[in-house]
């Protein structure tokens, strides 16, 4: 695998849309052509070697292609966004939509993300060593496709409205997380390691949340089914099993009535 390094060098007064940092986007190229690249401040373009120092040399193809960016990219949004192959690694912050609608290939973050992160995401894998803002895996505001595929680890919290409009895939998250989660989600599977606070479920068909820790608030469509003993993202423990969200459709699998799955772990 080929490494391309870019390094900021002029922060945007505003915030630089920069969906061309990408695997699928270097592939094949030169470096003339890569500094040549269009990124976007509003409406008004620009070069993405206005903003970036360019270093290294691409593979043939997005899956030989390895992106490293390093420096403060809290302004710089769209990162990997649709990529299908490949790696991309940000040593820094990142604004909003790391990873949206990816595909394929691996992300990693050794910082903070923004809100949006991986969303509508359909495969591929998402690392981020920080924290992750709000709707992580969520749908984009207005859809009703959710991360379909994949998965994104946190090692840190995360904010509201994760995996809201989930179908698939998978969320974990190391630390707490904020309200709303896997809000109308129809598949997929949410683990929060940490602390959460209320409304997790609202109006869920299908999918799956494992909360280690504490839940603030129970939402009232959830009922308690049994104590059951399993083993989580390698951590084997007893949790209180609830089904709901019990006031929403559900579908029937086998003559029996498919509900979204709760559970949280029993403290010793």
């Amino acid at each position: 695998m080929e490494t391309v390094t870019l390094t900021i060098k002029n922060q945007p007064e505003l915030y630089l849309e920069a969906d061309t940092i990408s695997p699928d986007t270097f592939a094949g190229k030169k470096t003339e052509e890569i500094v040549d690249l269009p990124v976007y401040i509003g409406k008004e373009p620009h070069r993405l070697g206005d903003f970036f120092e360019v270093a290294g040399r691409t593979g043939a193809t997005p899956a030989e292609t390895k992106i490293v960016v390093n420096g403060d990219l809290s302004r710089v949004k769209y990162i990997g966004m649709k990529m299908t192959d490949g790696e991309v690694v940000v040593n820094g912050d990142a604004d909003m939509y790391v990873g949206a609608w990816m595909q394929g290939g691996k992300i990693t973050v050794n910082g903070n993300v923004d809100a949006f992160a991986g969303t509508g995401m359909k495969g591929g894998e998402i690392v981020i060593k920080g924290n992750a803002g709000n709707y992580l895996g969520a749908a984009y505001r207005g859809d009703w496709r959710g991360m379909q595929g994949g998965k994104i680890t946190v090692m840190g919290n995360a904010g509201s409205d994760i995996g809201t409009f989930m179908n698939g895939g998978e969320i974990v998250v190391g630390g707490d997380v904020d309200v709303h989660v896997a809000t109308h989600a129809e598949g997929g599977r949410i683990v929060v390691k940490g602390n959460a606070k209320s409304r997790l479920g609202g109006q869920m068909v299908e999918g799956e949340i494992y909360v280690f820790g504490s839940i603030d608030r129970m939402m009232p469509g959830f009922a308690y089914r049994e104590d059951v003993d399993l083993e989580v993202d390698g951590t084997k423990g007893r949790f209180a099993l609830y089904e709901g969200d019990l006031g929403e459709r559900h579908r029937k699998r086998k003559g029996q009535t498919i509900y979204g799955k709760l559970y949280q772990q029993i403290q010793a």
